[in-house]
């Protein structure tokens, strides 16, 4: 059975307000039905502590709706975040899009 996947590109810098807005749409995503939700942060600059929030909170609220969710595509200023605050424990992370295919819906067919 193959997985329905929504891709959520985020850009510029994860704050408060937008870290709002990503909660919505998670949960926007996970009551229309998906099985892995992948948030690309390929054109993020920056997350806050807020942003590191939302992004908790999303992993919740796939869990709860029994998905999965990734994260794919950093650059050395996010990963380093995600170093230093252990979010990298947390969360899958795939290099890019290409990667996350390769590994997670191949491994699904």
């Amino acid at each position: 059975m193959i997985p329905t996947v929504n891709v959520l590109s985020l850009s510029g810098v994860i704050d408060g307000a937008r870290g709002d807005e990503l909660r919505r749409e998670v949960k926007d995503i996970m009551t229309h039905g998906s099985d892995i939700v992948l948030i690309d942060l390929h054109e993020v600059k920056f997350i806050d502590s807020s942003g590191l929030g939302a992004l908790v909170s999303a992993m919740k609220v796939v869990r709860n709706s029994g998905g999965k969710l990734y994260v794919c595509s950093m650059n050395d200023q996010v990963k380093m975040l995600f170093e230093l605050t252990k979010m990298d424990r947390i969360f899958q992370q795939f290099v890019d899009r290409e990667e996350f295919n390769r590994h997670i819906l191949t491994s699904n067919q």
